[in-house]
């Protein structure tokens, strides 16, 4: 994904949508990169905490990075008029801290 937008989109959108489209980027190989610690906890000791921060991990990856590519891709896929897209964001960042909460008290109660 990130050199897709380094070499195609690049030319295509502003600055300020490449860079947003950078920080989806990132944030998506972040939270995946949690998912398969989460993975890799649960396998060691289930746990419902780190099952639902799995999930949690998954759904603010669709909605914060999807929304992101949405926006800042909008210029070239045609998307200009889907205002519904913008106010996903923050609920998908809100999905990324209830996300790192239960895996870090997943990994707190798996101690006791």
């Amino acid at each position: 994904m990130g050199a897709f937008g380094a070499h195609s989109l690049k030319p295509l959108i502003s600055p300020e949508s490449l860079n947003s489209y950078h920080t989806a980027v990132s944030y998506q190989f972040y939270h995946v990169m949690a998912i398969i610690l989460a993975y890799l906890l649960y396998q060691h000791k289930p746990s419902k905490y780190i099952s639902f921060a799995a999930s949690s991990f998954i759904i603010g990856i669709i909605l914060f990075s999807g929304s992101l590519y949405i926006l800042s891709t909008k210029a070239v896929t045609g998307f200009e008029n889907m205002t519904i897209i913008g106010p996903l964001t923050p609920v998908g960042g809100l999905f990324y801290i209830i996300g790192w909460s239960c895996l870090f008290m997943g990994i707190l109660r798996s101690q006791k």
